[in-house]
């Protein structure tokens, strides 16, 4: 949930545009792999930035986000380049009266057919968690971080107990900032609504969930840049686990007392251990 003053388009275009850079840069978007999207329930002056309009139909109803005002990146777009020309790469969406419709504003730059393929899942998450909880904002991002993605491949990963019990140990910081844990989606074909479905019913329990053997999905009320900061945090968790893996777990990583320790200064509320 935000306060006012709100941020305005352009400060969200920015934040969105870092952190798909970040996103590039820790190898967690190749090519243009990734998408991110973020739904905002105050007003915007969209038509400067924005200038093109036309009509799209929504993946799913969502009326009770009639008005509601969507940033989506486009379809086959580089979640790097977002930075430099973000209207070539963004487009808004503005959810009609009955939430079955969107005005979809792009810009004469604009450089996708349509928005993410994987937007059913976006606008899935966005409406769950904000009908839930009555935020005013709300971010979803899915990259495909190398070290994550790998582990996911890996039988034992694949059971959320072992992969909560294993990946927590090696900093204290995937504690604090997944205190819940990492969900686990076993394999379902990317845009699926299968996949939309599983998304949906993970992260009302986790911030962020592993989608096997194709990368990861994260959300956040505060920020766009706090999404990504999750993967992050996950992802060099992973990293650890990866390199104890690869010199024949020699390492012990944080024992369970320390770990509660932890969870008590920080107020970490966690059940794993």
């Amino acid at each position: 949930m935000l306060s006012e003053p709100y941020p305005d388009l352009d400060d969200m275009l920015t934040m969105m545009g870092e952190a798909g850079r970040h996103l590039a840069e820790i190898d967690a978007s190749e090519g243009a792999a990734g998408n991110l999207s973020i739904c905002m329930r105050w007003p915007q002056e969209l038509r400067t930035r924005f200038p093109v309009i036309g009509e799209i139909e929504l993946p799913q109803p969502v009326p009770e986000l009639a008005g509601a005002t969507f940033l989506v990146s486009g379809s086959g777009r580089r979640l790097r380049e977002m930075i430099d020309e973000p209207t070539a790469n963004i487009a808004c969406i503005v959810v009609n009266e009955g939430g079955q419709t969107g005005k979809l504003f792009t810009a004469y730059n604009r450089r996708f057919e349509r928005v993410t393929s994987e937007f059913n899942s976006h606008l899935a998450v966005h409406y769950d968690q904000m009908v839930a909880t009555g935020t005013n904002f709300h971010a979803v991002i899915h990259a495909q971080p190398v070290y994550l993605t790998f582990l996911s491949h890996i039988p034992p990963y694949q059971d959320q107990t072992f992969l909560n019990t294993h990946l927590p140990r090696w900093q204290p910081e995937t504690l604090i900032h997944l205190p819940e844990g990492i969900g686990f989606i076993p394999f379902l074909p990317p845009g699926s609504p299968d996949l939309m479905a599983a998304n949906v019913g993970y992260l009302r329990r986790h911030r962020l969930v592993i989608w096997a053997k194709h990368g990861v999905m994260a959300r956040s009320d505060v920020s766009v840049k706090r999404a990504a900061d999750r993967i992050e945090y996950a992802e060099t968790a992973a990293k650890y686990e990866y390199l104890n893996l690869a010199v024949g777990e020699v390492a012990e990583g944080l024992s369970v007392d320390e770990i509660r320790a932890i969870s008590k200064i920080f107020d970490a509320r966690q059940s794993i251990f």
